[in-house]
């Protein structure tokens, strides 16, 4: 079972980054991987499931700056109570972003310190603050759940048809309710999206890492990064709109 592992976003000032996941989200650094040019913090609650997903903030030492394109929308977090997370956010002095009250009372969004967009939504399972999916915005939709579904083995678990778009949730047809999904958006203007870089991926945990790639070889899923440019400890694909799909060793 490929359940989500972590999502992965790039940061331009890292200790400002961790500062407001870890003051606001009252999350904990859970590793770290130091290399001479980058830094991996990985990050989630304190009592996280042992199929929950973590964040990994990237950041590289050489000062870059990153563009947020809008193929990649936002990570969603776990409440009892929007209004009351929201108000909660708000006291601490989070920025106000989308309130509950502009989102129908059902959810709300915040932004961090690099402009990535977290949505806040009503859950009755998980822990507080916890990684409840990431949406990415696709431009066919029957490809892309057929990408998730076939190459990954997911399933749809939640649809939302509205006027103008729809909204499509998948994950491992066997994960646990407290496990990551992905939540595919399709516009139905027809548009299409840049990735930009601030987003780096999504990420899905294997307990062998060479059987599982080839498995997605076997399903005609994309040959981007394999294991052995990787050093055998993790590879790559991409899903049809481009978007990396990281897979890791348990």
């Amino acid at each position: 079972m490929l359940t989500l592992d972590h999502t992965m976003m790039r940061v331009e000032d890292l200790e400002a980054s961790l500062d407001w996941y870890q003051d606001y989200l009252d999350y904990e650094e859970k590793s770290r991987w130091e290399a001479d040019t980058f830094t991996n913090v990985f990050l989630g609650p304190e009592d996280v499931h042992e199929e929950g997903a973590l964040l990994e903030l990237t950041y590289n030492h050489d000062g870059r700056t990153y563009t947020e394109g809008d193929a990649w929308g936002h990570i969603a977090v776990r409440v009892e109570d929007v209004y009351d997370a929201y108000e909660e956010l708000m006291d601490a002095g989070v920025e106000d972003y989308r309130d509950p009250d502009s989102c129908g009372g059902s959810y709300a969004f915040v932004t961090d310190p690099d402009g990535h967009e977290i949505e806040i939504v009503e859950r009755d399972h998980g822990a507080k603050w916890s990684l409840d999916h990431t949406m990415l915005r696709v431009e066919d939709a029957d490809a892309a759940i057929g990408w998730y579904t076939r190459k990954l083995d997911y399933e749809m678990f939640r649809r939302s048809e509205h006027s103008s778009f729809a909204l499509y949730f998948l994950k491992p047809r066997d994960a646990a309710d407290e496990a990551m999904s992905v939540e595919l958006t399709y516009n139905y203007d027809g548009r299409s999206y840049e990735l930009g870089d601030a987003w780096g991926h999504v990420a899905v945990s294997t307990d062998d890492l060479h059987d599982t790639w080839e498995t997605l070889m076997t399903r005609n899923a994309e040959d981007y990064r394999d294991p052995e440019s990787c050093d055998d400890r993790y590879a790559f694909t991409k899903d049809p709109d481009g978007h990396e799909v990281e897979i890791v060793r348990e």
